[in-house]
């Protein structure tokens, strides 16, 4: 049986000066969003956060998507480096306490999994002469072709968009930035290759890949 490769399956054509081309010639911008710890803050605080977010929420209009990706972190380097640290230690108090402290690390982790969470904010674009290839809700513009000046024109207006996400979420307390070339192109490579990624393993990236 032939096998098919899996960027068959992607709706992804390009990622081209930090913009996602889909097949349908559609953009899209990524951003990089920080976390707040929301249980920490008072009331007060609380109240006021949930009303800037309302008010960064009304002010779109365009749509985005929120996307939040847990990964197992691991931490295998982290605890080599503390056993490099126990045995170069001289001090035999602070020796011991290194080994207490790595056993305890480790049974941590034998117990339950550590997840790293990452924020993002996905930001669409459709360039001007786009059509729907079907009428309703499920309705997917689309373009014959993307010219290098429908593109450049489409890119101002999209980082005019991600400015405007940006500058919103810094008044709820968060910062935003987007993501690069290269940096889009890790994300989707670990999204797909999770395992591969949980152990800090990730390709060279092509040269012409980075434009």
């Amino acid at each position: 049986m032939a096998q098919i490769p899996t960027q068959k399956f992607l709706e992804i054509e390009d990622i081209r000066e930090g913009i996602v081309i889909l097949k349908n010639k559609t953009l899209r911008g990524v951003l990089i969003v920080s976390s707040l710890n929301f249980a920490l803050k008072s009331e007060e605080e609380q109240n006021a956060t949930i009303f800037q977010f309302q008010e960064f929420l009304n002010s779109l209009d365009f749509p985005l998507q929120i996307v939040v990706q847990s990964r197992r972190l691991n931490i295998t380097g982290y605890l080599d480096k503390l056993k490099s640290l126990e045995e170069r230690q001289e001090n035999e108090l602070l020796k011991a306490q290194t080994a207490e402290y790595r056993k305890f690390i480790k049974d941590l982790i034998a117990k339950a999994s550590i997840m790293q969470k990452n924020f993002f904010v996905v930001v669409p674009f459709i360039p001007f002469g786009a059509e729907a290839t079907k009428k309703g809700f499920f309705a997917k513009p689309t373009l014959p072709t993307l010219t290098e000046e429908v593109f450049q024109r489409a890119k101002v207006q999209l980082w005019q968009r991600m400015e405007f996400i940006i500058l919103g979420l810094r008044r709820c307390g968060l910062q935003a930035q987007p993501l690069d070339s290269p940096e889009l192109i890790e994300l989707f490579w670990s999204i797909y290759n999770p395992e591969e990624a949980e152990f800090g393993y990730y390709p060279e990236i092509p040269p012409e890949l980075i434009r």
